[in-house]
Order: structure tokens, then C-alpha cells, then sequence
């Protein structure tokens, strides 16, 4: 693991880190922010996955994620969104190849060498973080925006134990049944329609739900609301009656002035269950 760079914040540490992922046979980029706790000791960690052309930068500059993290104690990973590089497939489209992997693995061509984020999100960077960072893989909570809300919620589903809750941002919550989805999962698994269906938050939620608390917000002036189907979500909660607050959010947008508006609400609900463990 290389050190890109460390910076002072809030007490802790903001690093950006590189290293050679097996999962996705490339170099991939991450940012952690440490507070001062864990100097001391590990620490609570928190996911957040960004959304489509975004990389680990993205979030770690604009959410302002760093000042809650370290008012709670907790740390942050920022991961990339897709594999990167020379050699990698990619596509002209900006929902579609490196930056939007969609948190799947991939099994068609020309994407399988190489995108396989749901293997990195889930086994692989907690490994390594577990071993190069004070961080108590025990507890982990997780959330996202947009595409990185759709990867939030499915890997808070289709892992059950692993987070003690998960939130989301404008989550993509019915891809199955979306143009940000149906392109990108047929792309990336193929025309089977069943495959897709651990990959989808609202046939998850219907299946098997989340057992901890769920926060999502979405703004009402979205431009994108009619792609990321929040009703969906919401439909599939209540007849579960799944532990949730979905909120619509009147006037806000898709953008990260939308994301950092809610991001103290977010560390903190994350925080309530993080220490509850």
C-alpha cells in the first residue's frame, strides 16, 4: 500500500492511500479519515460509496463527512467507484465503464477482468483496512449517494450481520425497473433478469430486508427522482414493515449541497448503532 497523502483535520487524519487490488487486477484508490480516537485504539468505520463519474475524491472534499466523523469518534473510507487504468474496458457513456461499477461483479465481456467492486467492497479494502488502519471491522455501518446509495443498500442486504445500519442519498432503489440499472445490469450480468435481483434494493427489501435501522433522503427537485424510484423503496418498506425513515426532502437536488445538508443527520444515526454494538 502506498501513501498518496496525509492531511490534518478535525483533530485526526485525512489519508488517500493506493494499492494493487486483486478483486479488480488493477491499482485502486481510497481515502480514510481517522479522528483522534484512534490514536488510542480502532475505531467505528463508516462506508461511504459515491455515485456515478465520482472517485474517492469526490465525497471526501464536498460531503464534509470529516467534522461529524470526528465530533462521533467513528472513521470514514472512501473508496473508488470502479476499477481505473490502462487495460480496463470502458465506455463512452457516463453511466457505463470506469467510473460506475455499480458495486457488482461483473461476469460478461469486456467487463469481468476487471469489474468485480462487489468482491473490493466487501472482502477485499476491509481486509487491507483491517490490517493497515485502527479500525474495528466489528463495527461498520455504510451509506452512499445515488449510485453509491444503490451499492449502500444492496451490500447492507445481501451481507446480513455485517452492518449495524445503512443509509442513503438519493439512492438508485429499483434498478431492475430503471434506465439507471437495466443498461448497466445487463452490461455487466448479462440478459438473465435473475441475476439482477440481488442487485436491486426494492426486490431485496421485499425478499429479506435489513435487520437494523434504514435512513434515506432524497430531494423532491431531483432531477434525476424518476430514475431513482424512492416510491419503489418506500413501497417495499411498509410492506415489510422494515425499521426505516424514508424522508423526501422539499427543494433539494442531487447535488453534494443536498449530501452535505444531511450528512451530519447521517454520521449521527450511523453513530447511535455503531456504539450500540
Amino acid at each position: 500500500m502506498e501513501t498518496l497523502s496525509q492531511n490534518k483535520a478535525f483533530g485526526g487524519t485525512q489519508g488517500v492511500y493506493r494499492h494493487k487490488s486483486t478483486s479488480t487486477q488493477c491499482d485502486m484508490t481510497f481515502g480514510v479519515f481517522l479522528p483522534e480516537e484512534a490514536s488510542d485504539g480502532p475505531v467505528p468505520v463508516l462506508w461511504y460509496l459515491s455515485g456515478l463519474t465520482c472517485t474517492h475524491e469526490n465525497a471526501m472534499t464536498k460531503a464534509g463527512a470529516q467534522a461529524w466523523c470526528a465530533e462521533q469518534g467513528i472513521a470514514i473510507v472512501f473508496p473508488d467507484t470502479s476499477p481505473r487504468g490502462e487495460g480496463v474496458a470502458d465506455d463512452e457513456a457516463y453511466d457505463l465503464g470506469q467510473g460506475a461499477g455499480f458495486y457488482v461483479n461483473a461476469t460478461e465481456t469486456p467487463w469481468a477482468p476487471h469489474f468485480n467492486m462487489w468482491d473490493y467492497i466487501a472482502d477485499e479494502l476491509p481486509t487491507l483496512l483491517g490490517k493497515e488502519f485502527s479500525i474495528d471491522l466489528d463495527r461498520q455501518a455504510i451509506t452512499g449517494h445515488s449510485m453509491g446509495g444503490h451499492g449502500a443498500l444492496t451490500l447492507a442486504m445481501g451481507l446480513p450481520g455485517r452492518f449495524t445500519s445503512v443509509s442513503a442519498f438519493a439512492p438508485i432503489c429499483n434498478p431492475t425497473a430503471s434506465d439507471w440499472g437495466r443498461k448497466q445490469l445487463t452490461a455487466y450480468l448479462g440478459a438473465d433478469e435473475a441475476t439482477w435481483a440481488k442487485h436491486d434494493a426494492t426486490l431485496m427489501m421485499e425478499q429479506s430486508g435489513f435487520d437494523g435501522p434504514v435512513l434515506i433522503d432524497t430531494g423532491t427537485e431531483d432531477q434525476f427522482l424518476d430514475l431513482l424510484k424512492p416510491e419503489a423503496l418506500a413501497s417495499a418498506a411498509n410492506s415489510r414493515r422494515q425499521q426505516a425513515t424514508l424522508r423526501l426532502q422539499p427543494g433539494y437536488d442531487h447535488s453534494y449541497f443536498f449530501v452535505s445538508t444531511f450528512m451530519e443527520e447521517h454520521i449521527a444515526f450511523h453513530a447511535d448503532a455503531l456504539y450500540a454494538r
